[in-house]
């Protein structure tokens, strides 16, 4: 074992150039990174740029720097998608090779709102692909009048579930989402995720969803890297949707969070105050959720640039023994047309003070690579079912 405490910290979305493949996503000349700190005219990004950010991309507001102490390079998705789970569990070795069901053209069946209606007791509304804050304007006050259940979907494979938690009790909200991941478990409706988004305010212009969103996900479709580690009586410790994508699966502990700032605090403090022996998985959702798929390039870069004043935070608890991996799940480019992710290759940035010789590594085929190096520096071994091989350089 060369590292006691590894943390994988997930910058959602915050992708850094289109794949080879992008085109048959529709996605061709995508650039999270690059993209957005053109249009901010720059970022302000010193502890990001210290770990060689320059090195992937001609990034505004970066610089040709030397880093000693961080490995830096690309990596490439495997799988058939751009979504989060299939992102995240390729991450952790799962190799998804057919996408997740979508109904963004034409809504979900009548047989499915049917059942759901009947079930929950509740009348159903919407059925299509909209973005949530437009949704609530919509339909928010047809819901609170009516008492009914707002559901819709997006280009990702989801089914959410909108409600005033005035009018539906949030436990109630809960159980409602439960019935639909009952329901949605049949092949031909097995959605990725299951989301219950509650909301307050009194009419359509101050509609405001809550931080007590939850996610209903599948379960991850084969042994991940998470379980290895947890059989092994390692300490895997999930930060922000992590519990949610792995459906718990392999989570030692989990903490939900209600915003970046908020995960990162988290993280900074077990930094700080923790001497596990394992895993800290965290996820960071607001660059993809608040911004990406609003399409807003300022927000995302400011909350790109807030991002770099925590990690300049965190960087001082990272000790010798510990490794730090900052990357992202897929893109999600605010200056592209839409509201989908973009099908991007991810940054790698492998950090810690026991490096001396940090450089720009090869780019890898997979996300993979990241679960097979935490499984590696244990000893430990994957299963069958697990794609992805350890990236030496880490460990030697």
């Amino acid at each position: 074992m060369k590292f006691k405490r590894v943390f994988v910290i997930v910058m959602d979305s915050v992708g850094i150039g289109a794949e080879p493949d992008a085109a048959k996503f529709g996605d061709a000349g995508t650039n999270t990174w690059v993209h957005t700190a053109h249009f901010c005219h720059g970022l302000k990004i010193p502890n990001i740029n210290s770990l060689g950010l320059h090195d992937l991309a001609d990034v505004e507001g970066s610089s040709e720097v030397k880093h000693p102490h961080a490995y830096i390079q690309t990596l490439r998705e495997r799988s058939n998608g751009k979504d989060t789970l299939t992102g995240h569990w390729e991450m952790m070795g799962i190799l998804t090779p057919n996408p997740l069901i979508t109904f963004t053209d034409h809504g979900f069946p009548k047989e499915l709102i049917d059942e759901l209606s009947v079930r929950t007791g509740r009348k159903i509304i919407g059925n299509y692909a909209e973005s949530g804050t437009t949704i609530l304007k919509q339909l928010g006050e047809q819901s609170m009048k009516e008492g009914s259940l707002i559901v819709y979907t997006s280009a990702d494979s989801v089914l959410q579930i909108a409600a005033h938690v005035g009018v539906i009790p949030l436990d109630e909200l809960y159980r409602d989402c439960e019935i639909a991941r009952e329901i949605t478990l049949r092949p031909e409706w097995r959605v990725g995720r299951v989301i219950a988004r509650p909301f307050v305010g009194d009419n359509k212009d101050n509609f405001t969803r809550t931080s007590d969103r939850r996610d209903y996900a599948l379960s991850p479709s084969g042994k991940t890297a998470m379980d290895i580690l947890q059989e092994n009586k390692k300490d895997v410790l999930a930060i922000g949707k992590i519990h949610d994508i792995f459906n718990g699966c392999g989570c030692t502990e989990s903490v939900h969070t209600v915003s970046n700032a908020d995960g990162m605090e988290r993280t900074i403090k077990l930094a700080k105050d923790r001497d596990f022996n394992g895993l800290c998985f965290v996820n960071l959702v607001e660059f993809d959720s608040l911004y990406g798929h609003r399409r807003n390039p300022a927000g995302y870069g400011k909350a790109i640039e807030e991002f770099d004043v925590q990690l300049g935070q965190l960087l001082p608890f990272i000790k010798d023994d510990d490794l730090l991996m900052i990357t992202a799940d897929h893109g999600n480019d605010p200056t592209y047309t839409g509201t989908d992710h973009t099908r991007e290759r991810v940054p790698l940035f492998s950090y810690s003070p026991s490096y001396k010789k940090g450089c720009k590594l090869e780019e890898k085929d997979t996300f993979a690579v990241i679960g097979a190096t935490v499984l590696a520096n244990f000893g430990l071994k994957p299963t069958s079912n697990m794609i992805g091989e350890p990236i030496k350089e880490l460990l030697k």
